[in-house]
């Protein structure tokens, strides 16, 4: 699989596109149904994504990219010719977000893989993204909040070495929240 994994301008139109299907995906899970319009656009409006901005924050989006596996990696860094399809999709697979709540402490927000190329080793990759841009803010910690239907994330994150806390925030959509040190040793 090859992908690229780069900072976005979190109000450009792909990803505010990226973050309206991710948003989708979550509130379908959310209602056990297909969620409207309406309440997709609720949803966004309660957890704001501006904060994903430079200076305070970061949002990267994971695209498709061609290329060979000898010349894949994290940063996208390669001679990568023409477009592939991953798993069917040519374009943006993912995203992640970060943004500082303190001076010391990042957030990770929008964790995101396409259906087509879950379980192929993208979501390891994006929160290794989003902890080098944490680092890079300045944060020694990174902290998240998840709800207890998102297995899979939580999954992700007890693998990576993140740890559940008490709660730090009053997200009306959070079961979960985990802490992990970004100081490396």
């Amino acid at each position: 699989m090859h992908w690229t994994i780069a900072p976005t301008p979190v109000d450009s139109p792909e990803a505010a596109a990226t973050i309206r299907g991710y948003v989708a995906e979550l509130a379908d899970r959310y209602y056990g149904r297909p969620a409207t319009a309406e309440e997709v656009d609720e949803a966004l409006g309660e957890e704001p994504d501006a904060g994903m901005a430079p200076p305070h924050g970061l949002f990267l989006l994971a695209r498709t990219r061609g290329g060979t596996g000898a010349d894949a990696g994290r940063d996208g860094s390669g001679s990568g010719a023409g477009t592939v399809a991953v798993g069917g999709v040519v374009g943006v697979v993912g995203c992640v977000g970060v943004q500082l709540l303190d001076a010391e402490t990042a957030e990770l927000r929008r964790v995101w893989v396409a259906p087509p190329v879950r379980g192929c080793g993208l979501a390891d990759l994006l929160l290794a993204a989003a902890e080098d841009a944490a680092r890079e803010l300045g944060a020694g910690l990174m902290r998240l909040d998840t709800r207890r239907d998102l297995v899979e994330a939580k999954r992700l994150y007890v693998r990576h070495g993140y740890t559940e806390t008490p709660p730090y925030n009053d997200s009306p959509y959070a079961d979960h929240w985990f802490v992990k040190s970004l100081r490396l040793p």
